[in-house]
């Protein structure tokens, strides 16, 4: 995983020089540019996936049913996640983040526009270049952030949230232009009219958001020299072949068996998911060094961690299907591209980000702890499927109104910045020194398996039966609602062993 690179002295450098991009250091547009188009590509393909998987192949699709289509986004999301661990060693040893940053950003474009070519066989291979190139481009960039910064810089949390803006930014926009692009009945005319098969509109937006990841590394590349040094290869390899070959492999290994376990022969192999960091809850808290226990705490926030994430990416499964299929695609007479729900996340990041930072600011040390808010973000997003239940039960009547999922994420985002950047401080706060990049891997991980639990629970999403899709809805706000109660109990404890740690 990267290392905190923030106390390099040419860091110290940077930061010394004229601001310059909102009174960052000069290099933090070159970052935040690029992030804007990585996004873009990753979010608009994500817009589609289930979509385009459970679509009939006269439509275009592959036409899969459900499960096979909520298996392939959980088996695909945790890679992307699960892949970062190892992305982040080989920088760290080897590449150099900005090295890792290019070749993975080309990687990506790659597969995106490999998901361009309407073939099986291509869609398949493009969700494995994806995967890969954002295992090596997603944690290295953000190393090269923070690597602008002195580490005691006084803007590099301004500098964070402003990065983390361009997140939200591509994340708002690529919903908007490849569900345009992929759905869009006034596009499929216009293929139509000059010779295209309006079916294969899908393959547009695909080859869009390989354009978006194009765009990015062009704008890496030319504003090279703002980055000055920062993300420059080790000065020397600091890894042997044996380590390097036990991460990789250890991360193949782990993720093999996941993938195992949709296998009925193996679906065992599942309750590892909990057993697992459960059990390191255990081991950790038992001994009584202070590095230990934190240890034990950082496996309790994994827990929440990983199944907050379980329910919150059904947005691109049983929300997605929700909105396809049981929502009125329509506003005030405008007619809309389904995907288009899946931009209402990122404009309420963008929109409700500035109010919580105001709150902890002005709260100071009276803000809640860091499990409370996490209690806190479990609730929110309970409530969030909590009230798809009457939503669900009005599609016996016909499709429903679109403030339904404008509600829905609106509560959703409110619990994932109660949680999501909570969590990322967090662990690096409890991470003892020299352990921040394993600490880190941990979250990953945690986001990895939450995307796999959310392709298992999204396989049991029904649009045509009213009555079983509200329970479905109703057992995952009753499984946050549980596991938000019992994380609120133990918060005393977890509190005692963060030790001191806020």
């Amino acid at each position: 995983m990267p290392t905190d690179r923030s106390s390099d002295p040419i860091a110290a450098s940077i930061s010394a020089k004229p601001p310059g991009f909102a009174g960052q250091p000069l290099g933090l547009s070159t970052l935040f540019f690029t992030e804007v188009w990585e996004r873009f590509s990753y979010y608009g393909m994500r817009a589609l996936l289930v979509l385009f998987i459970v679509a009939p192949i006269a439509g275009g699709g592959l036409g899969l049913g459900t499960m096979e289509a909520a298996r392939s986004y959980g088996n695909y999301t945790m890679a992307v996640y699960m892949l970062s661990i190892p992305g982040g060693f080989i920088a760290d040893r080897y590449l150099g983040a900005y090295r890792s940053v290019l070749i993975g950003g080309a990687i990506i474009a790659c597969g995106h526009f490999t998901l361009a070519i309407p073939t099986v066989e291509a869609f398949y291979a493009g969700l494995a270049l994806v995967a890969l190139g954002t295992g090596l481009f997603k944690p290295n960039i953000s190393a090269m952030t923070g690597g602008l910064y002195a580490r005691d810089d006084e803007r590099r949390d301004a500098g964070f949230s402003i990065f983390y803006m361009g997140v939200n930014l591509g994340a708002f926009f690529a919903p908007l232009v490849t569900g345009f692009l992929a759905q869009s009945s006034i596009f499929k005319d216009w293929l139509a009219a000059h010779g295209f098969d309006p079916a294969q509109s899908w393959h547009w937006g695909f080859a869009a958001a390989g354009v978006g990841m194009t765009l990015g590394l062009v704008i890496f590349v030319r504003r090279r020299e703002l980055l000055a040094e920062v993300g420059r290869p080790p000065a020397e390899v600091t890894a042997t072949w044996t380590n390097s070959l036990l991460v990789i492999a250890g991360t193949f290994a782990v993720m093999g068996l996941t993938v195992l376990s949709d296998d009925p022969r193996f679906q065992w192999l599942r309750a590892f998911l909990l057993l697992v960091p459960a059990a390191a809850v255990v081991w950790f808290a038992r001994n009584s060094g202070i590095d230990s226990r934190r240890f034990a705490a950082v496996a309790v926030f994994f827990i929440a961690s990983m199944l907050f994430w379980a329910v919150f990416e059904q947005a691109g499964i049983s929300i997605s299907l929700f909105g396809d299929q049981l929502t009125s695609k329509s506003l005030f007479g405008w007619s809309f591209p389904s995907a288009w729900y899946q931009a209402l996340n990122a404009l309420f990041v963008v929109l409700l980000a500035p109010i919580f930072v105001f709150a902890w600011l002005r709260l100071g040390p009276r803000q809640p702890s860091s499990p409370v808010k996490f209690v806190l973000g479990l609730a929110f997003l309970g409530l969030s499927f909590l009230l798809m239940v009457p939503a669900a039960l009005l599609t016996a009547e016909g499709k429903v109104s679109p403030l339904w999922l404008v509600a829905l994420f609106f509560l959703q985002t409110v619990g994932e910045l109660f949680l999501s950047p909570i969590g990322l401080s967090i662990m690096t706060k409890l991470a003892p020194p020299g352990f921040v990049g394993l600490v880190l891997g941990v979250w990953f991980l945690a986001a990895a398996w939450g995307n796999k639990l959310a392709g298992i629970l999204g396989g049991g999403y029904d649009g045509a039966d009213p009555h079983g899709l509200a329970i479905f809805f109703l057992q995952q706000a009753m499984m946050l609602a549980v596991a938000a109660t019992v994380l609120l109990a133990l918060v005393p404890w977890v509190k005692r062993l963060m030790g001191g740690v806020r």
